[in-house]
């Protein structure tokens, strides 16, 4: 066996691929007829279908009451106002009067920021709900849709040395002469060579947009599992930070108490910066997820279209 009639054999749909084979010096005309109608048509359904899938998974995502919660704390967090601690004496002094009032203040924009933080950590949750939900699904939905437009990648390479085969074999035949019968067929078979190249153009655009989409799907994917990770990892352990560091100052202000000894000022102030730029990066991360799940539902609409008119 030739090592193109191998990779025929190999084809799927290999029935189609042995059916279509054409047998020199027989007239091409039957198999190049359905060549021309039907070539990849199994494939491309196939295709339509699993981007069908792939929409249906895109509208199952939402990110917007994630982005919303991490918004809100990004928000919040420059309300807490640590000069509230330093004024006249700080907590570190015996708290009273409007000094007092000043850090009983700071305790009531720590429960601000600890209120936007639990509610960014349930959509958090959530989210990793979601994600381990779909992820599996969508990674399968990705495996098939590759082997579909690489299964039409195959068809095109096949078809293209069939058409090579059919024009070689025109040649003779004009060359030979013959009746008008004979010139009528020639004709006929010239014509179906070109609604093959038609056929085979317009595969070669549906798999260079399949692969696009395939591409910006597997993009978007790894994305959403490292906003999942970021969710999980960095904010969860700068908030854990923040909290250990910035609550014992808040409660003994609520209290009026000095805090507990060991407990540092400047050291709960560097956790809340460190809290500030962790939650302006998962905000930057977020906003840039939704623009690649917008332009992948982008990418498959007019995929799907492409799909429609080739099928």
């Amino acid at each position: 066996m030739q090592d193109a009639d191998r990779t025929a054999s190999l084809m799927t749909p290999a029935k189609l691929a042995q059916g279509l084979r054409p047998q020199a010096p027989v007239s091409p005309a039957a198999w190049l007829d359905r060549m021309a109608t039907d070539a990849g048509h199994q494939h491309v359904r196939r295709l339509r279908e699993l981007c069908a899938e792939l929409q249906g998974h895109a509208g199952k995502r939402d990110f917007a009451p994630l982005a919303s919660a991490i918004s809100e704390l990004a928000e919040a967090l420059p309300r807490l106002d640590f000069g509230l601690l330093q004024q006249k004496g700080g907590l570190l002094a015996r708290l009273a009067g409007k000094n007092k009032g000043a850090v009983v203040a700071f305790a009531s924009q720590y429960d601000e920021i600890g209120a936007a933080a639990n509610a960014l950590a349930e959509q958090g949750k959530a989210l990793q709900g979601r994600q381990g939900d779909q992820a599996s699904r969508t990674d399968l939905s990705l495996l098939e849709f590759e082997v579909e437009y690489r299964a039409i990648e195959k068809i095109i390479d096949q078809g293209a040395r069939w058409l090579q085969d059919m024009r070689n074999q025109l040649k003779v035949r004009e060359a030979q002469g013959g009746d008008e019968a004979a010139q009528k067929q020639i004709r006929e078979d010239t014509q179906r060579c070109e609604l093959l190249v038609a056929r085979l153009k317009a595969l070669r655009a549906l798999c260079s947009a399949a692969q696009q989409s395939h591409q910006q799907a597997k993009e978007a994917a790894a994305r959403r599992a490292s906003v999942v990770e970021t969710m999980q990892k960095t904010v969860s352990a700068r908030l854990k930070d923040w909290r250990s560091a910035v609550s014992p100052l808040a409660e003994a202000a609520r209290d009026g108490a000095s805090p507990s000894a060991g407990i540092s000022l400047e050291g709960a102030m560097d956790c809340h910066r460190d809290l500030q730029l962790c939650v302006k990066q998962a905000g930057a991360d977020s906003a840039q997820l939704q623009a690649h799940e917008k332009a992948l539902a982008e990418s498959l609409d007019v995929l799907g279209e492409q799909l429609q008119a080739t099928a």
